[in-house]
């Protein structure tokens, strides 16, 4: 894929231009990202920042290909994903791409062991279950292999869902307000786990939140307002 004039994509990293998103509600169209461009660099950590509504969600959608912009163009590990057909985009995403959601979004018919162990196996990784298990004693979850989800609390929700979006060893890591439904412990809790466990998996983990305090642990931090960057900071520490 040709990347042409000053969009010109990078064989590392993960790149954004000019992303715009509008959804149609009743009879009105609404503008939910204007004109975004980001550029991450493979390794680090790296947080969208901003208010409830001011797009974060939106935006994560995108880069991972869960959703489709309107316009503009989306790269990562030289590959344009923008324009890739789904049955294209599925098996890239499931290869290269993790996603941890703020309400979890564990199959409510797997157990936890199977909701980690999926992924690995619709890539046909004969290691899935072991790789799950594994996963599970790191997270100090062994125990609770086979209990669904409706028997677990959220924390433990979270952490079983963190290792479902490791176990493919993915370049990136999406992760929506992954403490958005914990109470402050707990909150604390997944986060340094997440932020372990990436230095151990060596990938690349983009995170939204409104939380300043969680901005500060970041390599590099993207603030959005109504649907603009508005600032983009690195770290100096």
């Amino acid at each position: 894929m040709n990347w042409n004039g000053k969009n010109t994509m990078s064989s590392k990293g993960l790149e954004a231009f000019h992303l715009c998103k509008s959804y149609i509600v009743g009879s009105r169209k609404i503008l939910v990202l204007d004109d975004v461009s980001l550029t991450v660099q493979i390794g680090g950590f790296v947080v969208v920042e901003g208010k409830s509504g001011s797009g974060k969600s939106t935006l994560l959608s995108l880069l991972s290909g869960l959703d489709r912009p309107d316009s503009g163009t989306i790269g990562l590990s030289g590959t344009d994903i923008t324009n890739l057909s789904e049955d294209a985009l599925a098996p890239f995403r499931n290869r290269t791409i993790g996603y941890v959601f703020q309400s979890f979004h564990l199959v409510p018919s797997l157990t936890a062991i199977e909701n980690i162990a999926f992924p690995a196996e619709l890539n046909r990784d004969p290691q899935a279950v072991q790789k799950a298990e594994e996963l599970l004693h790191r997270v100090g979850l062994s125990q609770r292999k086979n209990n669904f989800p409706h028997q677990l609390s959220g924390g433990e929700k979270q952490r079983i869902a963190i290792c479902r979006a490791l176990i493919n060893k993915p370049q990136i890591v999406f992760a929506d307000e992954p403490t958005g439904n914990l109470d402050s412990a707990n909150g604390k809790n997944i986060m340094e786990l997440l932020l372990e466990l990436r230095r151990e998996f060596k990938t690349t983990l983009v995170l939204a939140t409104h939380s300043s305090e969680i901005s500060r642990q970041a390599d590099h931090v993207f603030r959005l307002l109504d649907g603009r960057m508005i600032h983009s900071q690195e770290d100096e520490d």
